[in-house]
């Protein structure tokens, strides 16, 4: 699953949907933070991974073999 943070989302609050999903059989949750630039990736029994620009996001779990780099989950910018 993915949460995806607006401006008026709390942190807190979509952390504990993640951990509540999770909890229901959901496999990975994943937090994206626009603003920061970073990504947390959660799943049972594993400590949370932040990823940030640079960084590769990789589901093991569910996609084996499949790679998504984190800065191209940004929106484009324009001139």
């Amino acid at each position: 699953m993915f949460e995806v943070k607006s401006k008026n989302d709390s942190l807190k609050k979509l952390r504990e949907k993640i951990e509540e999903f999770l909890s229901l059989g959901t496999m990975v949750g994943v937090l994206v933070d626009p603003r920061q630039r970073i990504m947390e990736v959660y799943s049972l029994q594993k400590e949370t991974i932040t990823l940030h620009d640079g960084d590769v996001f990789i589901v093991p779990e569910i996609l084996p073999g499949w790679e998504f780099p984190v800065e191209e989950i940004w929106a484009p910018e324009f001139d």
